[in-house]
């Protein structure tokens, strides 16, 4: 006999014989780690794997860069487009922190891997850090990450030069200390991967036009 549900259809009879629950139980519930997430589900964190969604790359890296200068620290943000579709992006503000921090697991990690590897971690979530910002607050930068077959930064910070490198949201080196030097700032370079989007070649003539927020010491440009 069916059960009628107020407000709604009845039910269909029970049906003592079928026993497997359509064959649902715990082991479809599946637990995706680190950046699996977002490359099972790109569309989901960038928008698209079209031509939106690869300059959406763009934008979430440089966003990075702006909220730097919007909070005074950075003056100068320098956006390349190469000629194998990767881009790097070089601002002169204050370095992505490369401090151990201990995670809630009490793993230590670099500051930096946290943010380029772990979805919701970022400075933006300190309102006393950033007053203004943009971008996916603690999601956009990793997703870049995650997204690109090929990606390095490179962090001038506290008189020393750091560098690590990653691909598909992997860490594929530690945190190196490359050098001494006097500069401040975080450069990015990036390659989307190409298993993952449909487009895979930026449009110079569309993106700079799209990047009306960012300040006009922004400088876009292309190699050859």
């Amino acid at each position: 006999m069916a059960t009628e549900v107020p407000g709604g259809t009845p039910l269909p009879e029970e049906n003592n014989e079928n026993t497997d629950n359509g064959s649902y139980t715990g082991e479809n519930i599946k637990i995706l780690e680190g950046l699996e997430a977002v490359r099972l589900r790109p569309a989901m964190y960038i928008g698209s794997t079209g031509e939106m969604g690869l300059h959406h790359l763009v934008y979430e890296v440089v966003d990075n860069s702006v909220d730097e200068a919007l909070a005074g620290y950075a003056k100068k943000i320098e956006v390349t487009i190469h000629v194998d579709n990767s881009v790097t992006v070089v601002d002169d503000g204050r370095g992505i922190p490369v401090d151990l921090m201990t995670l809630p697991t009490g793993e230590k990690m670099p500051a930096v891997q946290v943010v380029l590897t772990k979805l919701h971690a970022g400075g933006k979530f300190d309102a006393s850090t950033y007053k203004v910002s943009g971008g996916l607050h603690g999601v956009g930068v990793s997703c870049v990450n995650g997204l690109s077959q090929e990606f390095n930064v490179e962090i001038w910070r506290d008189g020393h030069t750091w560098e690590m490198d990653f691909s598909c949201g992997a860490p594929t080196s530690e945190l190196r200390q490359a050098g001494i030097s006097k500069r401040r700032g975080t450069k990015v370079h990036f390659l989307p991967d190409k298993s993952i989007f449909t487009v895979t070649e930026f449009n110079y003539d569309t993106l700079p036009s799209a990047c009306a927020r960012w300040p006009s010491s922004t400088r876009v440009s292309k190699s050859r």
